[in-house]
């Protein structure tokens, strides 16, 4: 029997996709309603919290499946080194970075369509991060991605640091 012919519940992941995919190989789920009524629309988990070597293939992937990518809003604090822009497959990409910790991504296809993706922690287990795409594709989903990581047991995907770290200053608990 291959891994194929065992059965799973629907609509989860192998238990072996992150560290078995390879580079190059976005872990992505898109909701696949067309009404796109729920909070979310899809869930991405990064390998890492290098933006420059994860964003342009997730750009490449969600450029065939939405059409051209000209921004990407995240939380300036969740990545790495985080540019003003990047130029994937010959095509800038605006990078916007907000201090939200919210654990979303937002990609805009175009002028203002608007796609959200709930970011998986990268240390995040399998079976944890299954839970957390799927939860972040059900057809119809108000949960915001903080709520969704937090109801699956995995905290933020990237701590907020004490301090801003554009500014130094020390953040208060509202802001977080």
């Amino acid at each position: 029997m291959t891994e194929s012919d065992i059965p799973r519940a629907p609509g989860l992941l192998p238990d072996a996709i992150h560290q078995a995919a390879k580079p190059g190989t976005v872990l992505l789920r898109l909701e696949t309603t067309p009404s796109r009524e729920g909070n979310l629309d899809g869930a991405w988990w990064p390998r890492s919290r290098a933006i420059g070597a994860e964003l342009p293939d997730l750009i490449h992937v969600l450029t065939g499946h939405i059409g051209p990518i000209t921004r990407v809003g995240l939380d300036a604090t969740a990545w790495d080194e985080l540019p003003t822009r990047l130029v994937i497959d010959d095509q800038v990409v605006h990078i916007d970075s907000f201090p939200v910790g919210d654990d979303t991504v937002l990609i805009t296809r175009g002028d203002q369509d608007h796609f959200s993706l709930l970011v998986v922690p990268p240390h995040a287990a399998p079976d944890t991060a299954r839970a957390a795409m799927a939860g972040a594709v059900k057809a119809g989903n108000v949960t915001h991605a903080a709520q969704i990581l937090i109801d699956i047991g995995t905290h933020q995907a990237h701590p907020i640091p004490a301090e801003d770290p554009r500014t130094g200053e020390e953040r208060h608990e509202a802001e977080e």
